[in-house]
């Protein structure tokens, strides 16, 4: 039978106390084109293998990124996830897992998001991380409200080489949290500048938030644009993107960062179609208790043995929600798991090594790129991804690339829709799966389609 918890009665009494007449009055602020008037054009029943026949179809209508040559990223790459990732990651006391809320009964959990903690740390340069975050985006959307809690600020600086999907999240919680948001025009083949930063900011501004890589590619010395925040009383949030760019350059935390946010898919993540991924958050020990999410700790027991407990959680079902730095309400902890698997699986010494292939072949594939007639390449220093301009429409060569059989980057127009004047850009990433083979594909194919 239908389960039908609420009566008419119910629903009129629900609408009276919020004060809308009806339903539809719950969603006027979605477009009227958004809204479906009818039912999906669905057939009422099919048969299993009829409804497996069907999804095998639909599914087939896709190009997955295996199957020819990708040089895709733009804040989602593809990387190799050893087997044993996955093999592990589906043991049961893994799988079903929930939130630790008994820590003496779910001491496993407990350990490896301290190790995860302990792995985010050491690769930030940071003090402290927290037991992980949804994604990149959303963890560089609580940085900022961090960092508003912090100087008792309400501004944010945002450079134009951020990430524009992460720049968006942070304006949708900044108006939501009454903050303000100042962001600056992009600049394709040029790092951030700390006297151009310093200028922009005044007595009101919390924070400014620079990404390393940024989304181009460039890579700057954030140590400078550190000093000029704090001169002014302003923290530096770090976003990454790119999370094994840190086994070749600079940790953020050694040059001066206050808070580290970053997406962890690289490493033990495929790419899912866009998710779950993980969300990684850093920062300074003077600033734990402003940090987001949870935070793991190792103590002893009564007897003196080794055991793990929730040592921090400001989340709002542990605490008075008007106390709570976050409604974040759990943690990405399968993803996390995967993470900390591959990284344990690699170690410094691997991690390092992956992250020179990973260099190596993208000054390979920028030097191929750069000597087709009409191709330049952007970026003064880069470490896997760059930014190429063509002659021509980038999404409209993209599209070429495709029926050639190649995937060859992110036109900058599809994360910038309105900024027309990067309609000629394309952000190519070159990771270790990428092969001799492919990158001369790529080279081959643009040559034919320009």
């Amino acid at each position: 039978m239908r389960y039908l918890p609420l009566s008419d009665a119910d629903r009129r009494e629900m609408l009276a106390e919020i004060g809308v007449k009806a339903i539809d009055d719950l969603f006027v602020d979605v477009p009227a084109t958004k809204l479906m008037r009818q039912l999906v054009n669905l057939p009422k029943a099919k048969g299993e293998l009829e409804v497996e026949r069907e999804m095998h179809r639909l599914a087939s209508r896709n190009t997955p990124a295996a199957s020819v040559p990708f040089f895709v990223g733009a804040g989602a790459y593809r990387h190799h996830v050893p087997a044993s990732v996955d093999h592990l990651i589906q043991r049961s006391e893994f799988l079903t897992s929930y939130t630790p809320y008994q820590p003496e009964i779910t001491q496993g959990t407990l350990q490896y998001l301290f190790e995860f903690q302990t792995q985010v740390a050491l690769l930030t340069g940071m003090d402290v991380a927290n037991a992980s975050m949804y994604d990149g985006s959303t963890a560089a959307g609580e940085a900022v409200l961090m960092a508003h809690r912090i100087t008792r600020r309400k501004t944010a600086l945002l450079p134009g080489n951020l990430h524009p999907h992460y720049a968006e999240v942070i304006r949708t919680l900044s108006h939501h949290g009454g903050a303000e948001v100042v962001s600056l025009a992009p600049e394709p083949g040029k790092a951030a500048s700390a006297l151009e930063l310093a200028a922009k900011i005044d007595a009101t501004t919390s924070c400014v938030v620079v990404q390393h890589p940024d989304v181009f590619g460039n890579i700057a010395d954030l140590r400078p644009i550190a000093d000029a925040a704090h001169a002014a009383g302003a923290l530096l949030i770090v976003v990454v993107t790119e999370i094994v760019a840190l086994g070749a350059i600079r940790a953020p935390g050694d040059m001066g960062a206050d808070i580290v946010v970053a997406e962890g898919q690289s490493i033990g993540n495929g790419l899912n179609f866009g998710g779950p991924y993980v969300g990684l958050f850093a920062t300074r020990d003077k600033y734990v208790r402003q940090m987001p999410g949870r935070l793991c700790g190792e103590t002893v027991d009564a007897e003196g043995r080794r055991g793990f407990v929730l040592t921090l959680s400001t989340r709002e079902q542990h605490i008075r929600r008007e106390k709570a730095t976050s409604n974040i309400c759990t943690n990405s902890g399968l993803c996390a798991l995967a993470f900390t698997i591959h990284m344990t699986l690699l170690g410094e010494a691997g991690l390092r090594r992956l992250a020179q292939i990973n260099h190596a072949n993208a000054v390979d594939l920028a030097d191929r790129l750069s000597g087709i007639k009409g191709v330049e390449v952007l970026n003064p220093a880069f470490f896997n991804e760059f930014t190429v301009r063509v002659p021509g429409n980038a999404t409209v060569i993209v599209d070429k690339l495709v029926d050639k059989g190649v995937l060859g980057g992110v036109p900058v127009s599809r994360l910038s829709p309105d900024a027309t004047n990067l309609a000629d850009l394309i952000i190519v990433a070159s990771t270790e799966i990428n092969t001799d083979d492919d990158r001369a594909a790529y080279a081959k194919a643009l040559k034919e389609v320009l």
